[in-house]
């Protein structure tokens, strides 16, 4: 999981790579992501208590939950002085996927074109996923043809999910993408089909892994049993749940994470240990 922004979590101060050690004083040792989702969410005003692992340090953060309106898309023209038109980046984070991410991606790209931008970078670092279809939509904007997600179950592909070009908006522009160990879901579906179809250079670690598509029964006592029905896998068969996504190339430790220090290092590569004329390259 990850804050998001703007969020009560984000404002308490709570960062990416924060461990939730329990929630209203409910261990979350042996929580699933599931379970922990569940306890976050409740009635908008109402209070919850987080103790939270930051670094070595440990400490207690009350959060009020409210509503407010999330947009998925932060993004950004970036140049490399010196260079051509041609080298102008369009950076585009997407922090989740929610029921406006799609429109917001194509957005940012068509005010980016407006920008002479030849080329684009699409952050998925610590987007912990969403609604699935957004992801699929998300995957035909920058895919013409090609596979996006196998559905499977233990008797095989249920479902196949493919770009058939009446979405695409950018299936011609170098593309890279960005993820980490909290890219996770919908995000690592996105990946995944943007890599095996060879559409874009992933960057960064292996992603989280979770890729099981479950279904909560009710039981007799009000408690609830999840059991998996199916999974996901990539368009090159890799069970996402087991593995994740495993990126092309490895991200310098040092690489920013926001659109103002990527322009940054574009502008000043060896400050972040990035070989910017490579960056497009697959090898």
């Amino acid at each position: 999981m990850s804050a998001a922004p703007g969020g009560p979590a984000e404002k308490a101060g709570i960062m990416s790579g924060d461990v939730i050690l329990a929630i209203d004083d409910t261990s979350a040792q042996d929580m699933d992501i599931y379970d922990a989702a569940d306890r976050l969410q409740g009635p908008e005003g109402s209070s919850i208590d987080l103790t939270i692992l930051s670094g070595a340090d440990t400490r207690h953060v009350v959060l009020k939950r409210e509503r407010y309106t999330l947009n998925p898309v932060r993004s950004r023209m970036c140049e490399i002085p010196g260079s051509e038109d041609s080298s102008k980046i369009g950076y585009i984070k997407l922090t989740t996927f929610n029921q406006n991410a799609a429109g917001s991606v194509k957005e940012a790209i068509k005010k980016l074109r407006e920008n002479n931008v030849k080329a684009f970078v699409l952050d998925l670092r610590n987007n912990s996923g969403g609604l699935f279809p957004e992801g699929i939509e998300i995957a035909k904007i920058w895919m013409d043809k090609g596979v996006i997600v196998y559905i499977c179950d233990s008797r095989g592909v249920r479902d196949i999910y493919e770009a058939d070009g009446a979405s695409t908006v950018a299936a011609s522009e170098p593309l890279v993408v960005l993820v980490n160990k909290g890219t996770a879901s919908a995000s690592e579906i996105l990946a995944g089909a943007l890599k095996d179809n060879k559409r874009a250079v992933v960057y960064g670690e292996p992603t989280y892994g979770k890729g099981k598509i479950q279904s909560v029964f009710a039981l007799s006592d009000g408690s609830g049993l999840a059991v998996t029905v199916a999974r996901y896998e990539t368009p090159a068969r890799t069970d996402i749940d087991k593995v994740g996504v495993t990126p092309d190339r490895p991200l310098p430790a040092s690489f920013p994470t926001d659109e103002d220090g990527f322009c940054s290092c574009l502008r000043d590569p060896a400050s972040c240990n990035l070989n910017a004329a490579r960056l497009f390259v697959r090898s």
